[in-house]
């Protein structure tokens, strides 16, 4: 009611209450304002409710804590730097709201504040306390948003009524919590991109810019064309370590490298990417071995795709020669997914980001390598056999 009343821009995140919500979705559609019989949603027993607070739409803040504190609530704000601003060398260290929680008799509510990034997606801090923070406030070991940054899509969102309270719900609540484990958010290293560039000077000649230019044009197509099939990516290889090292695309790197697991192939993959403009270049292996696809993007910017595989204690791709049928095999350490920002997108990393690009380049990957051969190179090559030529004409197709 308080949020309402002096037009918070919030809506419903709990994920309890979203469950039990898309559970009885029907019957909660057709509920009218003020009609509720039993409180059957907000009265479930737990610590928090948790709504996610639109920073960018919020024009009154100070004057909606002191009503607050009228009520009888007690309120907690988190604060931290903006993580948007740390690029910007006389603009880092700007404090932003991230967290507000306030308490009224045994229960707390969870405002988790949602703020707009670059690439249309809504972002929220970690919820660290700092040393003056009462740790016993309330039980924040069982708060449900705050453990680690997080990223989600920009919901659209449905107004509904549920025990007589109207609030609003991502109007894909289902989406949603699908989101919430998977929701991790790593930024990029400001800071220590900021030192690479002094140690090697950025380049800025026309050729690089133009590199960067299609390079990042050729991402957002592969992400758009991966997201309508339903197909996760991560940035691997030269994008991923550019990324990490320097916060942007490698000028020299001629190329934009994504990883798929295996178990997300589809098998409309390729004919996707051709009727989105990019033609197969060639396809290497097969499915359940070593599977690799290269498109040709404009100005001779490729987009390579290597497929991992997962072993018991590690995770590989493939490698073939084309004219021998030689193939290679690149072991990582097993790692999960996160999300960052780069050019301006969310996209997935390895949340293990310096394990997997040591096994790639090793312990020296901070050094910018110009001359690089895919077959030597990498730290974690190893030979892998050879195709029988009877398969040549499937596992080894050039176009």
């Amino acid at each position: 009611m308080l949020t309402s009343s002096q037009n918070v821009p919030v809506f419903l995140i709990d994920p309890l209450i979203l469950e039990l919500i898309n559970k009885n979705f029907e019957q909660v559609k057709n509920a009218s304002h003020g009609s509720a019989s039993e409180c059957k949603f907000f009265c479930v027993p737990r610590d928090f409710t948790a709504f996610a607070l639109q920073y960018h739409l919020w024009k009154n803040e100070e004057g909606w804590f002191r009503i607050a504190e009228n009520m009888g609530f007690q309120c907690l704000k988190i604060e931290s730097k903006d993580p948007r601003l740390d690029g910007i060398d006389s603009l880092s260290g700007t404090e932003i709201p991230l967290h507000y929680i306030c308490t009224l008799a045994s229960h707390a509510v969870h405002l988790v504040v949602f703020h707009e990034r670059s690439g249309n997606y809504l972002w929220h801090g970690h919820l660290r306390l700092k040393g003056h923070i009462d740790r016993k406030f309330v039980p924040f070991r069982k708060l449900q948003f705050g453990r680690y940054p997080g990223a989600f899509d920009r919901p659209e969102l449905q107004q509904i009524t549920i025990d007589g309270l109207e609030v609003l719900i991502p109007k894909d609540p289902m989406h949603f919590l699908e989101e919430i484990p998977h929701s991790r958010f790593i930024e990029c290293r400001y800071k220590e991109a900021r030192a690479f560039f002094q140690q090697y000077l950025d380049d800025n000649t026309v050729e690089a810019m133009a590199f960067r230019k299609n390079a990042k044009e050729l991402l957002q197509l592969a992400a758009k064309t991966l997201k309508k099939l339903g197909v996760r990516f991560w940035l691997s290889s030269g994008t991923c370590l550019g990324w990490y090292r320097q916060c942007g695309i490698i000028p020299y790197s001629k190329d934009v490298d994504l990883g798929i697991f295996i178990q997300d192939y589809k098998s409309d993959i390729i004919s996707a990417f051709q009727d989105a403009g990019l033609p197969l270049k060639h396809k290497f292996g097969k499915v359940e071995d070593s599977l690799e696809l290269s498109f040709q993007g404009k100005d001779d910017v490729k987009l390579d795709i290597f497929f991992f595989y997962e072993e018991t204690d590690h995770m590989w791709n493939g490698g073939t020669q084309a004219k021998t049928g030689k193939k290679f095999k690149y072991l990582f350490p097993k790692f999960t997914l996160c999300w960052t920002e780069f050019v301006d997108m969310k996209v997935r990393v390895p949340c293990e980001t310096i394990e997997y690009i040591e096994a790639n380049y090793g312990k020296t990957w901070k050094v910018p390598v110009r001359t690089w051969d895919w077959k030597r190179s990498p730290h974690n090559v190893q030979p892998n056999g050879v195709w029988p030529v009877s398969e040549w004409d499937e596992v080894i197709q050039l176009y």
